[in-house]
């Protein structure tokens, strides 16, 4: 929020509307010295001089760095950058000038005169007015050092000669009558300034009261002598001579004379401000600037669009930043709803907006042109001189407003809509989004009352999530709780977390969530070109992936990739999508939420039944394709055909599988909860080996048990097997070893069901793995002399290689360091023709392991050297993570300590990567001198 300094009275420093207290006189002096010389760089001597004064010490230096890293402290949250900078000699408060009241009163002040000068009388009464304004007392009144007292005197003589300019200008206007009634505590408080002493008089005379008028010269005459012993100045004894002669140059009652202040209507339709706007510093400052600075001309972009989705806060913001600024748009503020997407009513006309915006300006009835074109010329002869600000509320597009703009370089525009208005010529743009969880915690307690969020903070916290910091959702919320004081936080949650619910919970009175979704949707079904989005919407709401894509949305739809981009595109730019990075979008979920129910409410049962087929099936397919890539079983097969497409290298599958991760796992659970089990089981065994090569498969054991459910109810025996083998593997990873035995050993016998036996041979290898893990040694090189057996070397070289790899690992556990050395080096010199890349960067890690444990630690780390760098080619990052620990180990044991650091913090960056480690444990880990080995670590070989 933006931060204000007045010291025209007593002192304030405001963060929006809330007081920020400082402590301490000499934290306020500091301040007030910077403040007194904003965006220019103030010696330290100085301050010292001024603020230390005759206390000043040898250690003064050290105690102004103190005050000044306190005062950082207190006012660095309030602002967008470093409030205090430190400067070559000294100290720099990056504040702008008309944030200050002091310096606001000296710009209003000559402008005001400017104006006159240039003959606006409106304007310049308007500005000496607001200038006056902010004086509201004795100026640095706190402070009593002798420097703050001859700047408080400077100030004070300044307010003294604007009050008195005015007066000039009033008299000129023949405001003699109100005047008169100013002037006369003014000259009382000030016996001894001639000025306002004739001043008053022309207006008692003015007024019809000469007597009185003579009065005040013998008053002043009287306390000149008394005091000074000076008689008055020529200036003011010819005017008592002038009263004396009753000299009609006194009168005011030629027209050349005459002046008035109405010459011109200047407009003030600002909104009322809202008392629980919240957060927003940064928009605050982008929107301050964009409008200018307050004295001289404005540069930069004339207009200032804000965009956003319904419900977001544009207006609020528009009309909460004005707030702040009208008084430096001498014209005036014009606001304009332009209702573009207002429920319930069409957007303006073009000769409707600018009927209002020319009445805004004084004009009314006949003299305002019936013509478009016509209107639209005048309204910009009217404001080509001015300097005014217009608000453009609500646009529908870059139609609608084109001919608002006004046409004075003086001018400032700042419009609010959904659509960001791209095409706007010299515009500004800043794109609002939702409020973060603490801002809208903090919106939640000033509508609905500090003391209920402070008795339910999580329940508060919930709601806040599940309004998806949208301030209108909050608002609603707010409302309700207001209407309804015998309500906790709580029980408004659990009415909120109800998702089949919410749209009607969030609404209420004339505001509703769904209503304000709802506009956005409707015109784009109005449009030719947005007919396609509006079609889409719904359909993009039968599958909830957390990120859309044009390949997926093309399959969903049955449209060509080209189609569904640009209907993708034209919903972002509705905001009805969110960007969530190149070629992907969300929805926000109380929009997903309205698409979800539109889907059922416009697309027929067959529409949506063919629609969710369509994309499942193409993310079945294209997880097929990657997974052949990263692992090429030739056992197993998809459920369905699969395209001719293919990924160009492995890199790009795995690239795929990294953006995709999440939607993944969401069309895997949504598929489990439809009517076709096989591409519900295509999917889950799919995911294992793109999951199990980043790192990931541990987070499908829900999946999985799923699935088997799934082929459970069909007896497909076989895919129950192989479901089976995989969720061993991820209780196995995860150290729980005897679910994972008796999930494999089940799968033994589902593989006989089949009547696959020789398909057992995953899940005895599994079982070798965990009995060796476990130091069953015996028993683990049983299961896999039994899985070699049963495995068909010609079919499936690689697994062959797998189960003898895995075979290393008992052996030089067994002291067997000759036979593993031996068995380890036949695999890498098997190479890749054995199966995919990985499995010879597996083979090379097997090889510096069993190195290691024979303690021949340089061979050991030219293996593992090679084993790493094919690992990470591969792709397989669990593994990776792996071979640099045991590395890093290596490492250690020969003193290479710096680089076995290295190797550690990959291996633990890796696992937290895969989400196997927090980031809490990975600091823990790497905070040991030799760190202990991470149980992901320990649950593999």
């Amino acid at each position: 929020m933006s931060l204000e300094i007045r010291f025209l009275g007593p002192w304030q420093v405001l963060a929006g509307d809330e007081p920020v207290r400082l402590a301490g006189q000499r934290r306020i002096g500091v301040l007030a010295r910077l403040a007194l010389d904003a965006g220019q760089t103030v010696h330290a001597e100085r301050i010292l001089a001024d603020v230390w004064g005759q206390s000043s010490t040898a250690t003064a230096g050290k105690q102004l760095h103190i005050v000044i890293s306190k005062l950082r402290e207190t006012l660095g949250p309030h602002t967008a950058e470093e409030i205090i900078q430190t400067m070559p000699g000294g100290y720099r408060l990056a504040l702008q000038r008309d944030h200050i009241d002091a310096h606001l009163f000296t710009q209003l002040a000559k402008r005001a005169r400017t104006a006159r000068a240039q003959g606006s009388t409106a304007a310049a009464d308007a500005l000496f007015r607001s200038a006056l304004q902010l004086w509201r007392g004795e100026p640095l009144a706190q402070l009593g050092a002798s420097w703050a007292r001859i700047e408080a005197t400077r100030l004070e003589e300044e307010h003294l000669t604007v009050l008195e300019d005015h007066a000039d200008l009033r008299l000129a206007t023949g405001d003699h009558h109100a005047l008169a009634a100013d002037l006369a505590a003014h000259v009382r408080a000030h016996p001894l300034r001639e000025r306002p002493a004739a001043q008053l008089m022309h207006a008692l005379h003015r007024a019809g009261r000469p007597s009185e008028a003579l009065a005040v010269y013998r008053r002043t005459r009287q306390i000149m002598i008394s005091e000074l012993g000076l008689e008055p100045g020529p200036e003011l004894r010819r005017l008592h001579q002038a009263v004396l002669a009753k000299d009609p140059a006194l009168d005011l009652t030629t027209p050349d004379q005459q002046v008035t202040v109405s010459e011109r209507y200047i407009p003030a339709e600002l909104p009322a401000d809202t008392h629980a706007f919240t957060a927003r510093a940064t928009e605050i400052n982008r929107v301050r600037t964009a409008l200018g600075p307050a004295d001289g001309p404005t540069y930069g972009p004339a207009l200032t669009v804000i965009d956003g989705p319904g419900g977001v806060g544009k207006s609020a913001l528009a009309v909460h930043v004005t707030h702040t600024m009208a008084a430096r748009f001498t014209d005036g503020v014009i606001y304009l709803n332009l209702h573009g997407s207002t429920p319930g009513l069409d957007p303006l006309t073009t000769a409707q907006a600018l009927r209002h915006l020319l009445s805004s300006l004084g004009l009314d009835g006949t003299a305002v042109p019936a013509d478009p074109d016509e209107a639209a010329a005048r309204y910009r002869s009217l404001t080509a001189t001015c300097n005014l600000l217009v608000i453009l509320d609500n646009a529908r597009d870059a139609r609608q407003v084109r001919p608002l703009i006004p046409a004075g370089a003086g001018c400032r525009v700042l419009i609010t809509s959904r659509d960001p208005l791209s095409t706007l010529d010299n515009a500004r743009h800043l794109h609002l989004g939702t409020l973060n969880a603490t801002e809208a915690v903090a919106l939640l307690s000033r509508l609905a009352g500090p003391d209920r969020v402070r008795a339910e903070p999580q329940a508060a916290e919930r709601i806040a999530h599940l309004c998806g910091g949208f301030p209108l959702a909050l608002r609603i919320v707010g409302a309700r709780l207001a209407a309804r004081p015998d309500w906790t936080l709580s029980d408004l949650e659990v009415r909120l977390a109800d998702a089949t619910r919410r749209l009607d919970v969030l609404e209420y009175a004339d505001l509703a969530v769904r209503a304000s979704i709802s506009v956005s949707h409707h015109h784009l079904r109005e449009e030719p070109a947005g007919r396609d989005a509006a079609h889409l919407l719904p359909l993009l709401g039968l599958i909830g992936l957390p990120t859309h894509t044009p390949a997926a949305t093309a399959a969903l739809t049955g449209w060509p990739h080209h189609r569904a981009e640009a209907a993708l595109e034209r919903l972002k730019d509705a905001r009805l999508l969110e960007p969530a990075g190149p070629d992907r979008y969300q929805f926000h979920d109380l929009v997903g939420l309205y698409a979800r129910e539109r889907a059922h409410q416009d697309l027929s049962e067959e529409e949506r039944t063919t629609a969710v087929r369509r994309a499942l099936h193409h993310y079945l397919t294209t997880l097929w394709l990657a997974s052949t890539m990263v692992n090429d079983d030739a056992v197993l097969r998809c459920p369905v055909e699969l395209p001719d497409m293919t990924f160009e290298d492995l890199a790009e599958a795995e690239r795929w599988v990294q953006d995709e991760r999440d939607n993944l796992l969401v069309v895997a659970q949504q598929a489990l909860d439809g009517p076709d089990p096989a591409t519900a089981i295509g999917l889950a065994i799919g995911l294992h080996w793109p999951f199990c090569y980043q790192g990931w498969h541990t987070q499908l054991a829900d999946i999985y048990t799923r699935a088997i459910e799934v082929a459970d109810r069909i007896a497909a025996w076989e895919d129950k097997a192989q479901l089976r083998n995989f969720l061993g593997w991820v209780h196995r990873d995860q150290g729980r070893y005897d679910t994972a035995i008796t999930q494999l050993e089940t799968a033994l016998t589902d593989w006989d069901r089949a009547g696959l036996p020789r398909r057992k041979a995953g899940a005895l290898n599994n079982l070798g793995v965990i009995n060796t893990i476990v130091g069953r040694l015996d028993e683990a090189l049983g299961y896999l002399e039994s899985a070699l057996a049963l495995n068909d070397d010609a079919e499936r070289p690689g697994a062959t290689a797998t189960i003898r790899n895995n075979r290393v690992h008992v052996y030089y556990r067994q002291g067997r360091f000759d036979e593993a050395i031996a068995e380890a080096r036949q695999l890498v010199e098997l190479g890749p023709k054995a199966g995919p890349l990985a499995d010879a960067g597996i083979a090379h890690g097997s090889l510096g392991d069993a190195y290691r444990h024979a303690g021949r630690l340089s061979e050991a780390v030219e293996s593992y050297t090679t084993a790493v760098r094919l690992l990470r080619e591969s792709g397989y990052r669990l593994k990776e993570a792996v071979s640099r620990w045991w590395f890093g180990t290596t490492l250690h044991d020969l003193g290479r300590y710096g680089e076995a650091r290295e190797q550690w913090e990959d291996s633990v960056r890796l696992l937290r990567d895969a989400r196997l480690l927090t980031p809490r444990e990975a600091t823990e880990i790497l905070a040991q001198d030799v760190p202990e080995t991470p149980q992901p670590i320990k649950n593999m070989l």
